[in-house]
């Protein structure tokens, strides 16, 4: 199905993408665009967690369409990943994440993206995945239009996009800095599945 795009790798990085888990925490904006670019670009395999429904307030900045309002996010997201690319395998599983569940959900996935709205379940998933080892790609700041250049910093085992300085409770989240957040968010994981690392950018 994404022939054209996987002839782009080499043998190596053909059999990485296959291989490998990219665990998402979170099927709103950040998520469900993440989720859309990894099918896109070859990823082999996807988790995707998320307890909500697609509400129409959504539909400004999220992967979904009128149809699916009032359905669960995670089914209507894997609905469209498989349209997309039926040979990509999709684990969507309709939960949320607290500090009793986090820990066992951690070593599913080689990488995860962290696509929270709740700032204690943010920062609860970042600190757990750190000390368990995982790379995990966080977003901070994607708030209004225009604003502060996104950048994305590595601090160990932590990767954070976005301007790192707007609050959506001020700047409200519109789809062109959310998706672009989302999209450097996908790109970090990607650069780790191709290359073995995250390099700054800032």
């Amino acid at each position: 199905m994404l022939a054209g795009v996987l002839s782009c790798f080499t043998e190596e990085q053909r059999r990485r993408m296959k291989a490998a888990c990219v665990g998402i925490a979170g099927a709103g904006g950040l998520g469900s665009n993440a989720a859309m670019m990894l099918a896109r670009s070859g990823a082999g395999r996807l988790i995707v967690i998320d307890g909500d429904k697609v509400e129409p307030s959504n539909l400004n900045r999220q992967h979904y369409f009128p149809a699916h309002v009032g359905r669960p996010k995670v089914e209507a997201l894997a609905e469209q990943l498989l349209a997309l690319n039926p040979d990509l395998r999709v684990d969507a599983r309709m939960m949320w994440l607290s500090r009793d569940n986090i820990p066992a959900l951690l070593p599913e996935a080689d990488i995860w993206i962290e696509a929270l709205d709740n700032a204690s379940t943010k920062a609860l998933f970042a600190s757990a995945a750190a000390a368990a080892g995982k790379i995990v790609v966080c977003g901070s700041g994607m708030g209004g239009v225009g604003g502060f250049a996104m950048r994305r910093r590595r601090m160990g085992n932590l990767v954070v996009v976005g301007d790192m300085k707007s609050d959506i409770a001020e700047c409200p989240p519109l789809a062109p800095r959310v998706m672009q957040c989302a999209a450097m968010q996908a790109d970090a994981a990607l650069e780790w599945l191709l290359t073995g690392t995250i390099k700054d950018l800032l």
